[in-house]
């Protein structure tokens, strides 16, 4: 499991981020993009222009709210002048309609970070760790192992020592949970089962919605502003934020759970079984990557932990992913690698059949 900041400097991130971060409601008819020689640049009208840097997720979100293609708006990025005209274009034909858009900007250290429907419910870091936190802490056995704030996500990885169980003779692995959280609409609040492999300290997710993943999206109700923008919470909405809070609570308390653990113990065995012949391998390793989503230039140092782990198997396959997740630079990534790892190790029985089959034809 890829190593994070502790949880100390995590909290003081949170808090950081807490106090640098604002929220904006404008109309698409009051935003617009202006060309700056340092780059595109963000601009609210209203009766003081506010301007912001851009940040790639906030890019993203404008390109897909106006309808140009990514690929076509990365290349426009090569040009900030024709990216302004491409995107304010068709940020005036939005602003065209009878009722006018409002959309939610989300700015920290003065940048645009996130541009959301008006309907998005803020479910902010500080609120997911003030509900999170104690609750963990008062686990018998459980351990926040990793935990990390990315531009896109909070992640918190908890283990416990309590609940473990082998895999094969000496192959320990102990129950967990992950708990995510996205700012900028790239997600909901989840907590999602976690395996962690003592023998390499792997982490493995269980994001599968057949293993009792919990989670809370980000749509509400309308959020409403009267003061230049700004957005206050209303005395219903902090109610309900409450409730959600204690749901989310009781979601963490039985993140744990001896039944399902029992469940991904069984999938682990039934990979063990699944062998793979030497000679194959390497076409094994690239049929596999691209059903589950490993990039080209990830493949050769998933083969590479494959081989130096010894395990010829759908279960050493999926393990050496989860080691290569270890060694990424992106948080982000090596918490994707972890959950492909699972998907690699539950990949269907017919499916797998078909990629050693394939793999043999395709072998030279």
């Amino acid at each position: 499991m890829k190593e994070g900041r502790t949880l100390k400097q995590l909290a003081v991130e949170i808090q950081r981020q807490s106090k640098a971060k604002h929220d904006y409601l404008a109309d698409v008819s009051n935003v617009e993009i202006v060309p700056f020689d340092a780059g595109p640049q963000f601009v609210i009208h209203g009766d003081a222009d506010m301007y912001f840097g851009m940040g790639e997720n906030a890019h993203r979100q404008i390109g897909t709210y106006t309808g140009i293609p990514a690929s076509y708006y990365d290349k426009l990025m090569t040009s900030p002048g024709l990216l302004a005209t491409n995107v304010n274009h068709w940020l005036r034909e939005k602003a065209k309609s009878p009722d006018v858009e409002r959309r939610m900007i989300r700015t920290l250290d003065g940048n645009v970070r996130a541009f959301l429907s008006d309907r998005y419910r803020r479910i902010d870091n500080e609120m997911v760790a003030e509900a999170v936190l104690p609750a963990i802490g008062s686990m018998d056995g459980a351990e926040i192992k990793s935990c990390e704030i990315t531009d896109d996500r909070l992640y918190l990885k908890v283990v416990s020592e309590r609940l473990k169980s082998e895999v094969s003779v000496g192959d320990v692995v102990q129950a967990g949970f992950m708990i995510t959280n996205s700012e900028v609409g790239l997600g909901s609040v989840n907590v999602s089962p976690l395996l962690y492999r003592l023998v390499c300290t792997n982490g493995m997710i269980a994001a599968d919605r057949n293993m009792g993943k919990y989670k809370k999206t980000h749509v509400g109700r309308i959020n409403e502003s009267n003061v230049d923008m700004s957005i206050f919470r209303d005395e219903t909405l902090e109610a309900d934020d409450r409730a959600f809070m204690m749901k989310l609570q009781d979601a963490v308390r039985a993140a744990i759970d001896e039944v399902r653990f029992s469940q991904l113990i069984d999938q682990l065995r039934e990979a063990k079984d699944a062998r793979i012949e030497a000679k194959i391998i390497p076409k094994v390793v690239e049929l596999t990557a691209r059903e589950v989503g490993i990039q080209q230039n990830e493949q050769d140092s998933v083969l590479g932990h494959l081989i130096e782990g010894k395990d010829l198997s759908l279960y050493g396959l999926g393990n050496a992913v989860t080691r290569y997740a270890q060694e990424v630079n992106s948080y982000d990534r090596s918490t994707e690698l972890e959950s492909i790892g699972y998907k690699v190790i539950t990949i269907a029985p017919s499916r797998w059949k078909n990629i050693l089959s394939t793999a043999r034809k395709e072998t030279v």
